[in-house]
């Protein structure tokens, strides 16, 4: 055999033998990155984050002739983000069906934000308000949303007019994790932690949903569309359960 092709032989033999005495474990392994928000009790430089972006809402905003109200069903496959462990919420196993309104407006000018979208969401068991801001320009900040809720035992329109509170705020930032602040009540694993010192902000958040919903016509809007949905449609689930094939004899 040529020498030439004798040195090539050897050369493959070294490198077998070098991958085929490597450890598994030496194998590099991807590094998978979990961030985990503390919505119970944020840092002091998160909540100075979070009433900078609440102060920067506008109060009376200049909106543009554009807008887009829809309302509809929805299948809910997952829990709602917005409860949180030791909630008074009412929670099933099986998919359940969401009545919705959904409310957009956009600023005119050229202001921090670009645009506003309230939606109401009523499951049967929870009723559910969001205030959506976009940040027309999201070189830190992408979108400040507040959150409500309450149990679907009175009406929506007595949910949308008696400004109801709000449990969760969250802001969404380009390039880094998001920070938000949340309601959080007594687990099974301790008691409610103190959030007296966190008061400023759901009363900042509360107002801002306050002004929108006058500003949105919320009050008059929300029932009048959820009025259009009719109450004759089922839920998919539900038909294919009790669509049985014929048996046979």
């Amino acid at each position: 055999m040529p020498q030439k092709y004798l040195l090539t032989a050897a050369i493959i033999l070294t490198a077998l033998a070098a991958v085929s005495q490597q450890s598994p474990e030496a194998s590099p392994q991807p590094q998978v990155k979990v961030n985990v928000l503390n919505v119970c009790t944020p840092s002091a430089a998160e909540q100075k984050e979070i009433s900078e972006a609440l102060a920067r809402i506008p109060t009376r905003p200049a909106f543009a002739d554009d807008f887009e109200i829809s309302h509809g069903r929805s299948t809910l496959d997952q829990s709602p983000n917005f409860l949180q462990p030791g909630q008074n919420a009412k929670m099933s196993d099986e998919p359940s069906v969401a009545s919705y309104v959904r409310i957009r407006r956009e600023f005119s000018g050229d202001g921090a934000f670009s645009n506003v979208q309230y939606s109401f969401s009523n499951d049967g068991h929870n009723m559910v308000e969001t205030l959506v801001l976009h940040v027309r320009d999201p070189k830190e900040l992408i979108q400040v949303s507040m959150e409500d809720s309450a149990s679907a035992i009175g009406s929506a329109e007595s949910m949308v007019t008696a400004n109801t509170p709000a449990s969760r705020i969250r802001l969404e930032r380009f390039g880094k994790s998001s920070i938000a602040l949340a309601r959080c009540e007594a687990s099974e694993n301790g008691p409610a932690p103190d959030q007296s010192a966190y008061q400023p902000l759901f009363d900042s958040a509360s107002q801002v949903l306050a002004d929108y919903r006058k500003l949105l016509g919320v009050g008059r809007m929300v029932p009048a569309e959820l009025a259009q949905i009719p109450s004759t449609w089922n839920h998919p689930a539900t038909k294919r359960k009790s669509a049985k094939s014929p048996e046979t004899k």
